[in-house]
């Protein structure tokens, strides 16, 4: 008898699970500038020419691949005054926030080199911008991703960043780039 109820109970459950109507993708697709043909120029020379441009744009490049065509680069840039519009933490720190007051009673605290709880100056966020660049005998793919991490190291947006100024931009930067000669 105790079987008939766990298989019951066992067949209800396994009617909830359903299969996702729709398979994520990027939010917002990617630009249609972020791909166009190679006309004729070699992976390994579209791979040195994104390693240029990223460079000059203040990319620090993370991994590069000249056999697969494919490099792999980040920057950083701080965000002021970001945290102070989710973050409620200042105002209910320790010792009042401040340092002084608070409760029931009357206390007093000193905080010295604690790193978190001294205003909203600690508190700016980071965005992290990741591109890659893949380069095959036909095309030149670009994709790029916009994360911002608040000053506590968690993660509060992200999107693609494959958007038409950046592709494009990033495209004439390659090809206004003079051909490097084989060593």
């Amino acid at each position: 008898m105790r079987l008939w109820w766990m298989m019951s109970g066992l067949a209800l459950l396994a009617g909830c699970q359903a299969t996702p109507t729709v398979l994520p993708s990027a939010e917002p697709r990617p630009a249609a500038e972020c791909r166009w043909e190679a006309d004729g120029i070699e992976p390994r020379e579209w791979v040195r020419r994104a390693l240029d441009a990223l460079e000059a744009d203040d990319f620090v490049v993370r991994d590069t691949e000249l056999a697969l065509g494919v490099i792999s680069a980040e920057r950083t840039r701080t965000i002021p005054g970001y945290g102070d519009r989710y973050d409620s933490w200042e105002r209910t720190g320790f010792f009042g926030g401040f340092g002084l007051g608070g409760g029931r009673g009357v206390s007093t605290g000193v905080m010295i080199g604690f790193g978190g709880a001294g205003g909203s100056i600690t508190q700016d966020a980071t965005q992290l911008e990741r591109v890659s660049v893949v380069a095959d005998p036909g095309w030149v793919r670009v994709s790029r991703d916009i994360q911002v991490i608040d000053w506590r190291g968690e993660l509060r947006e992200t999107r693609s960043g494959s958007d038409t100024a950046f592709c494009g931009s990033l495209r004439q930067a390659m090809q206004a780039a003079p051909a490097r000669e084989e060593p």
